[in-house]
């Protein structure tokens, strides 16, 4: 349906001060700070994950040498998603010079009601990673699981077995976590946090338990080792749609981790109807978001 005369009946008369509603402020494009981005020219990508060799055994002399062969462990697939909307003004509207002062307005409005859209698909895989949730990795388990089967027979977790909230002593165990996995031959990696990703409920225990010097609510004199030691080197970040405000993540530096695909960047246009005389206005992009390698991420749903 085009927007009217009538719905913006107001606009009209003289001496309006100001329209407001459409000019609220949109917070920064934070699913860049958690995911690796990437372009596509398909309608879906798919990353296979290779096991590697397992640990080299020793050779007797003159025994003949051991051969090994790496094995596919599983596939991620993303399928991109086409996001559009758009408005319309009337042919009326435009006459009456509604198209200077609203159209900009509108624009900018749907603008942000894309970027909003875009934000809730990337937090999706946060959102819905734990235990009971819909979103699965390519091992066909949940994001956030204490048993990741691995080519070697084992299991890898990147979850606690009892969640926890954000704390000096979480955080330290999660760390201490991350470094003792391994790959999927049951090989160690040397892998460890790079950033911090909470909702905004937690900022403020985030600043003291990365920023403080000492340690966090003791009165002793001990140095805050999370912070002397650089647990965190990229500290953390905010990321206001999480819906779960105990919940906290570890982005990790192994790659191929948390990715989104872009297959066509964002694109506005606008034409006119020759019939009704409106002029309609569009926004379109497609786009996936995504996990290939779970150990790209460490994940705590909290305790409460």
């Amino acid at each position: 349906m085009a927007i009217s005369r009538a719905q913006m009946l107001k606009e009209l008369l003289p001496g309006l001060n100001a329209l407001f509603g459409l000019e609220y402020d949109s917070y920064q494009d934070e699913a860049a700070l958690m995911y690796e981005n990437e372009s596509s020219d398909r309608s879906f990508e798919e990353d296979l994950k290779l096991s590697g060799f397992a640990q080299a055994p020793v050779k007797a002399e003159g025994g003949a040498i051991s051969y090994d062969s790496a094995q596919e462990a599983y596939t991620a697939r993303y399928t991109h998603e086409t996001i559009a909307m758009g408005f319309a003004l009337t042919e009326e509207a435009m006459e009456d010079n509604l198209y200077d002062s609203v159209s900009a307005r509108y624009t900018k409005a749907l603008a942000r009601a894309m970027a909003y859209t875009k934000q809730q698909k990337a937090v999706y895989p946060l959102n819905n990673g734990f235990s009971g949730g819909a979103f699965k990795t390519g091992d066909g388990v949940t994001l956030f699981n204490t048993s990741h089967t691995l080519v070697s027979g084992g299991t890898v977790s990147n979850t606690f077995s009892t969640q926890a909230d954000l704390n000096e002593t979480s955080l330290e165990n999660a760390t201490i976590q991350v470094a003792g996995w391994t790959d999927e031959r049951g090989l160690l990696i040397a892998a460890r946090p790079r950033k911090l990703i909470i909702p905004a409920n937690s900022m403020f225990t985030a600043t003291r338990l990365l920023d403080s010097p000492g340690r966090v609510g003791t009165a002793d004199n001990d140095i805050n080792a999370v912070r002397s030691m650089g647990v965190v080197p990229d500290g953390y970040a905010v990321n206001h749609y999480l819906t779960d405000t105990n919940s906290w993540y570890l982005i990790t530096d192994i790659p191929n981790g948390l990715k989104h695909f872009t297959r066509t960047p964002l694109e506005t246009s606008m034409d006119g109807d020759f019939d009704t005389g409106n002029v309609r206005y569009k926004a379109r992009e497609r786009y996936s978001f995504g996990v290939s390698d779970y150990l790209g991420i460490f994940g705590s749903s909290g305790s409460s």
